[in-house]
């Protein structure tokens, strides 16, 4: 009998912020405001959810988290606590870090909406998953779902929303970019079904086993974000807030296992 793995997961990518954990059988999740809010706010929602779950941080698998692309400061928020929490976890001899693509769980929750959870007995799909930028563009990528695999179709872009361009093989558009862009679509690309959806913790869990069995996980001080918009450097408030989540992930107990 297969290994159930156990996964605690996050993204902070968007303004939305979204948790998750696993025990492989079950799923705990919690939802709530992101953005700014998200470096005050995740680690409490993290350490209420393992309460609640009756998991400990120290029998993880691995901590999964949405590298991005995505918001700056979300993206660094997710990135210091995987990687405090990591580092703090098992009485410091450490634990994996899963970083996933946002717009891969994006993709995921689309999938998972319209096709349910047997995703290996479903036909293949292929998804462009499109997040807002702000700033006149977003982010596109496209996945195909085959077997319950999901494989990326060419890099990550930063374009405008009139400058969008599909594949033949594209059957779904999927994100949050629907009400914004609206009008500035291609049409023939706008007649596709449109899928709303986040990059949420629980698509994250959902693609976590294949990623870890194919070897994506990483030590914690190589978990990295995902940037596809350049920006030349950080503030010193930036940095200052980055070590001290860090730090925070640190100190956080660790929250025992219920017998």
């Amino acid at each position: 009998m297969p290994k159930l793995l156990k996964f605690l997961a996050f993204d902070t990518s968007t303004d939305r912020m979204s948790v998750a954990v696993t025990d492989g059988v079950r799923v705990w999740q919690h939802d709530g405001p992101g953005g700014a809010q998200a470096s005050t706010h995740l680690i409490p929602a993290i350490q209420a959810l393992l309460a609640e779950s009756g998991l400990a941080l120290g029998e993880m698998d691995a901590i999964v988290f949405g590298r991005g692309p995505g918001s700056f400061t979300g993206l660094r928020t997710a990135c210091a606590v995987a990687q405090g929490l990591a580092f703090g976890a098992n009485h410091g001899a450490g634990i994996a870090v899963l970083p996933i693509d946002t717009l891969m769980a994006v993709a995921e929750e689309a999938r998972f909406q319209q096709a349910g959870a047997m995703a290996s007995t479903d036909a293949p799909v292929t998804i462009m998953a499109l997040l807002d930028a702000r700033m006149d563009e977003m982010y596109v990528q496209s996945y195909l779902f085959n077997s319950g695999l999901c494989k990326p179709i060419l890099h990550c872009e930063l374009i405008r929303p009139e400058n969008l361009v599909a594949g033949p093989s594209v059957q779904w558009l999927a994100g949050n970019v629907f009400g914004v862009y609206a009008d500035r679509l291609p049409a023939h690309l706008a007649a596709l079904p449109c899928v709303p959806a986040l990059p949420t913790a629980t698509a994250l869990l959902r693609l976590a086993p294949a990623l870890a069995a194919a070897g994506q996980c990483v030590a914690a001080d190589q978990a990295l974000p995902l940037y596809v918009r350049d920006k030349v450097a950080q503030t010193t408030a930036e940095r200052a807030q980055i070590k001290a989540l860090a730090l925070a992930a640190l100190a956080a107990p660790v929250v025992p296992a219920e017998n």
